[in-house]
């Protein structure tokens, strides 16, 4: 569903908001990858840290206000990366692939 044309919302994410004296870091997970771990490569994974991403669940519509906000973002899964394509956050060519799950990054500059 799209949040700009009014649709219903239906997906929910795990978000943390660190704010710092010139940055404002939006790190925004699928809601159920937190705590699990992908393989970058044989040997070396990376976890979807509560630690980093656990601080309290969003809908799409505080996402977007979210990333409108940020000045770096983080995200994590196949929803919140579709949402930040649709919405011009991010571009697809910008989007790797760790074990199969979407992940990608943006500054403001």
């Amino acid at each position: 569903m799209h949040a700009v044309l009014g649709m219903p919302l239906k997906n929910e994410f795990w978000c943390k908001v660190i704010k710092t004296k010139f940055d404002f870091l939006v790190a925004i997970c699928d809601k159920d990858l937190l705590g699990k771990s992908l393989e970058v490569e044989k040997g070396l994974k990376i976890k979807i840290s509560e630690r980093f991403y656990k601080e309290k669940i969003i809908d799409e519509r505080e996402a977007i206000t979210l990333m409108k906000k940020a000045t770096i973002g983080n995200l994590f899964g196949e929803n919140i990366v579709k949402l930040a394509v649709e919405n011009n956050f991010i571009s697809e060519e910008n989007i790797i692939y760790i074990d199969g799950v979407p992940h990608a990054q943006f500054v403001k500059i």
